[in-house]
């Protein structure tokens, strides 16, 4: 069995909890507001990658960046102004009004390539042990 950990970080009223409760199918998108903490700006963000991802040696195909669009919101030509070793992550745009099933496809690919890559990590420790 695989663990995997899986943290939404971002701006307040951004829709972590939203987009985590689609994600996970616990909820309805809609209800009631109920703030949770969020990172006040990029900074915050850049520090999370650096005491998160950096020191836990993760690899890059192991995080997956979603821009999270709310309701009426515009996109300027997909691009965020991501510092450089953040631009090289994965990106997304969630957008669950117009593009719902799109997000959570894309999501579960995601989520497939770290089990897959989990897994032949695994495989290789097992074989170098009966070697």
């Amino acid at each position: 069995m695989f663990k995997a950990k899986v943290l939404f970080i971002g701006p307040n009223e951004s829709g972590k909890t939203v987009l985590a409760n689609f994600l996970s199918d616990t909820a309805d998108v809609g209800g009631e507001y109920r703030p949770t903490q969020g990172v006040s700006h990029l900074k915050e963000i850049e520090t999370w990658y650096s005491m998160f991802i950096s020191s836990q040696s993760l690899q890059e195909s192991q995080c997956l960046l979603i821009a999270h669009h709310k309701p009426g919101s515009a996109v300027e030509d997909g691009r965020l102004p991501l510092a450089s070793h953040l631009g090289r992550l994965p990106l997304i745009h969630s957008n669950l009004e117009e593009e719902p099933e799109d997000v959570k496809q894309a999501f579960c690919k995601y989520l497939g390539s770290v089990v897959k890559t989990m897994s032949e990590s695994r495989e290789r420790e097992e074989m170098s042990i009966i070697t």
